[in-house]
């Protein structure tokens, strides 16, 4: 059965300024497996995030954010299998990170078995270590483990910021869900890369409404 549904509005920030001491930067997922025509579960939109992803990581780095990105990983015969089919095995190509988005020596590369970052990991233990209480998330599948990652987030109390334009999905209609969950249920902040500025000591993440809401 097919039908039409509206999308309701939700805002899209103009302006959003961080704090690189309180911010951490959180790549999802942007492996080859999802990112590479050729991966296993490849999601059409995510290479056109590549370069927005890209702008997000040279603005941390110049401002020392803390940034972590997350690594879906896999092992033979994983319960996941029977849903999406075998991919992001341990070891293979389609589990690395995507050359384009290299992590650095010093940043955080975090395995995770779900789609949930925060799910039996040490996410929130490195992050409360270093006092963050912001969290840019970007990557991929913005309905699935993006989602998941920002929900669990914002369950923690963490104020959670998700530009658009640097994630993905597998369908139109699940990138719309995604985004029109993280402003009404846990009251995320949308914006999009270029909005984000850096402006330390922030008392809080500044916005202002876009001009018209999506």
């Amino acid at each position: 059965m097919t039908r039409v549904v509206e999308v309701p509005d939700y805002p899209v920030a103009s302006h959003v300024a961080i704090d690189p001491a309180r911010t951490a930067l959180i790549v999802v997922d942007m492996q080859n497996d999802f990112v590479e025509p050729q991966g296993a579960l490849f999601v059409p939109d995510a290479p056109a995030t590549v370069p927005r992803i890209q702008q997000l990581l040279a603005l941390a780095r110049a401002h020392g954010l803390f940034t972590v990105f997350t690594q879906d990983t896999h092992y033979p015969g994983d319960p996941e299998f029977p849903i999406w089919g075998e991919h992001c095995l341990a070891g293979t190509w389609g589990w690395q990170i995507v050359d384009a988005l290299a992590p650095q020596p010093t940043e955080l590369v975090l395995p995770k078995r779900r789609y949930d970052a925060f799910y039996g990991t040490p996410l929130d233990h490195e992050l409360r270590l270093r006092g963050i209480t912001h969290l840019v998330i970007c990557g991929t599948v913005a309905s699935i483990c993006v989602h998941y990652t920002a929900a669990s987030a914002a369950l923690r109390w963490y104020q959670v910021i998700i530009p658009v334009d640097a994630t993905s999905a597998l369908h139109p209609f699940d990138l719309e869900t995604a985004n029109r969950q993280t402003a009404f249920l846990f009251r995320g902040i949308l914006t999009t890369v270029d909005a984000i500025t850096v402006e330390p000591a922030a008392a809080a993440a500044a916005t202002q409404p876009a001009e018209g809401a999506r």
